[in-house]
């Protein structure tokens, strides 16, 4: 192993390379640099985001009402929590136009769907959040089978140089094998991080979710408690 990676070893057999080989390789240098890119974009991304989620729930557990709640997401505005509280207190709202007789209050049915319109709102999030996660679990499994096509290929070339030299000697065949394994090298290369990426950022987007839902519940709590409180007053 020290060997191949030592002086000019690799790039020598990289270099005598046909251009089959090139391509698999270029491809697949192009895979690694996109699924680093979203690991790294993704990373830095959602750590704020859940950063202003943590701010945001720790805000609503002062707020007395919706006003305080639209103060809320008015600070965060171009932000994930911003955009959750402005589409809840949204839903809320066309649930209270709906209302009839000047009530201040939801019936069992209408909290029924304003729950209902919290679990879209939060699936639309997720959803969102999710994009480009699959080039990750994609460019895992199509850079080992790219990588694999690469070493047949550079086998099956090797084999026919055997052919046509007719000699099957150690040294004759000994640099073409690696050569061929050099592409299925470059695609565990590119699988292996890709599949960790993603775990990583799987496990990142459930923590979201988790922030998201906690949000979820707070607003409807609030807002239990402040029809209720109406309702006594009443």
């Amino acid at each position: 192993m020290g060997s191949l990676f030592s002086g000019n070893s690799l790039w020598h057999l990289i270099s005598q390379a046909d251009l089959m080989t090139w391509i698999v390789l270029g491809i697949l240098l192009s895979m690694s640099i996109v699924c680093w890119t979203i690991f790294l974009y993704k990373m830095i991304v959602w750590r704020a985001r859940c950063s202003q989620l943590k701010e945001a729930i720790a805000k609503l557990k002062g707020a007395k009402n919706l006003e305080d709640v639209l103060h809320t997401a008015s600070k965060f505005t171009n932000t994930l929590a911003g955009y959750f509280l402005s589409k809840s207190l949204s839903a809320l709202k066309s649930l209270l136009m709906t209302e009839r007789g000047g009530k201040t209050e939801l019936d069992d049915r209408e909290w029924e769907i304003l729950l209902h319109s919290l679990n879209q709102i939060l699936d639309a999030v997720i959803e969102r959040e999710q994009s480009y996660l699959p080039v990750l679990s994609v460019s895992a499994s199509v850079a080992t089978l790219l990588g694999l096509f690469g070493t047949i290929w550079g086998l099956m070339q090797s084999f026919l140089d055997i052919s046509v030299q007719h000699a099957a000697d150690i040294t004759v065949i000994a640099p073409g094998i690696a050569e061929a394994l050099i592409t299925t090298l470059a695609g565990l290369m590119v699988a292996i991080p890709a599949v960790v990426m993603h775990h990583i950022l799987n496990s990142r987007l459930a923590a979201i979710e988790r922030q998201c839902v906690v949000l979820s519940d707070r607003f409807v709590s609030l807002s239990e408690k402040l029809f209720n409180a109406y309702q006594e007053q009443e």
